[in-house]
């Protein structure tokens, strides 16, 4: 009863807070309605899973549900709304050892067991939801009707135009995942390419994509590579280096270009400096999904390119990422059947959480995702007027709505 009587406070306030659509059931099959016309069911499965309510954020929500303390239902994007609805109205104050735990040291050793964590699972396991050449960043939808396929591709091509590839120019993909933008552009741009990565199971792949192109990939930590390079890519990889490393990493980037080469660095930031634990997407990614990711903001990554690298262009299209997890996500639920085995349903609520709440993330563009185009010494005459000059536009002409992809699930663990 003191446990119920709990719940309808919390209820009565969240009611006076904001209109959100929820009903709760508890554990012994009463119902408590937020909303007149509930759109979404949370079940809570115990007495001792109301805290989670009671104390939200997004990353102990994460937990409860991945852990099944909580059961949901209810249209996706109506879920991953009124969960960030839950940690808006009520304030949450994490304890200081809570904070701590998420510091880590970004040693070589550490970093390469962050990735192996993560982008080892199984090749088979990514190949049944990300798109043909296996890309796992942003994708570049020029409009509504674009596969996730075509969208890929355009980002592999609109990366290969703002940094000018010519034939025979020697290009650099730092954290080169699977290949695929090292293969596309020395397939379509004449390049020779190499690719690093701290992934064996990605580099297997890789070498196995880009077999018969100039194309060499390296099992090699961004801090130890030799060479320099004309061209040099960073396609998601920055959010891995950690804060402490920002600075030594430009420094990374500057060594491997040549005096006149040209950079290109992709990452997503957020608005506030790290850490931040408002941010409990963050919070919940970084301890689940992507062990040691630290997401800089804009400013941060400006400050660590000061003394080492100029910025000649700027460009946002954070809106993009949306659409290009939500159809992760489509692909992993409907490939879900055939992983369940291998990986259990506890896997399955973890994915999901991720994919979707970091989908919401973007939706409400709390998160950006930015391309910048840097060069050691300044481009003569300037990056945007020569590539005025002898290049197609730079800018691609997008329509004005991106692809919506509402998916409602069948029955899910």
């Amino acid at each position: 009863m003191f446990v119920e009587a709990r719940i309808e406070r919390f209820a009565e306030k969240l009611r006076k807070a904001a209109a959100l659509p929820l009903r709760l059931t508890l554990w012994n099959g009463r119902q408590i309605d937020l909303d007149s016309n509930p759109a979404v069911t949370v079940r809570i499965s115990a007495p001792s899973a109301v805290r989670y309510l009671l104390y939200p954020s997004l990353a102990r929500l994460g937990e409860a549900y991945v852990e099944g303390y909580l059961q949901v239902e209810g249209p996706i994007r109506e879920v991953v709304r009124i969960a960030a609805g839950l940690v808006h109205n009520v304030r949450t104050r994490l304890p200081r050892w809570e904070k701590v735990r998420y510091s880590m040291r970004h040693s070589r050793r550490r970093d390469a067991k962050a990735i192996e964590y993560h982008y080892d699972v199984s090749n088979e396991f990514y190949q049944l939801w990300l798109d043909r050449n296996l890309a796992y960043s942003c994708a570049y939808f020029h409009g509504a009707d674009d596969s996730l396929d075509s969208a890929q591709e355009q980002k592999f091509d609109h990366i290969c135009r703002k940094l000018r590839l010519a034939p025979g120019e020697r290009f650099l993909d730092i954290g080169c995942g699977w290949g695929g933008l090292v293969r596309f552009a020395t397939e379509r741009y004449g390049c020779r390419g190499v690719g690093i990565t701290l992934s064996p199971d990605q580099a297997r792949i890789a070498r196995e994509r880009c077999r018969g192109l100039p194309v060499e990939i390296r099992l090699q930590d961004y801090r130890d590579v030799p060479d320099t390079f004309d061209r040099v890519a960073s396609v998601g990889m920055f959010e891995h280096v950690g804060q402490k490393n920002h600075r030594a990493y430009m420094r990374a980037v500057r060594r491997a270009l040549k005096d006149d080469g040209l950079g290109l660095l992709h990452f997503f930031a957020t608005q506030r400096p790290w850490p931040n634990f408002r941010d409990g997407e963050l919070v919940w990614i970084k301890r689940n999904i992507f062990p040691g990711s630290v997401v800089p903001t804009l400013s941060q990554v400006s400050a660590a390119m000061q003394d080492s690298l100029i910025l000649e262009d700027l460009h946002n299209f954070g809106a993009d990422y949306d659409p290009t997890l939500m159809a992760w996500f489509e692909n992993f639920d409907r490939a879900w059947p055939r992983l369940r085995e291998r990986y259990g349903d506890r896997f399955y609520r973890m994915w999901k959480f991720y994919l979707l709440i970091a989908a919401g993330a973007f939706r409400s563009r709390k998160y950006q995702l930015w391309q910048l185009v840097v060069s050691p010494r300044g481009v003569r005459g300037g990056y945007c007027r020569l590539a005025e000059a002898d290049q197609q536009p730079q800018v691609i002409t997008r329509a004005q709505s991106l692809p919506t992809r509402e998916f409602v699930p069948q029955t899910q663990p």
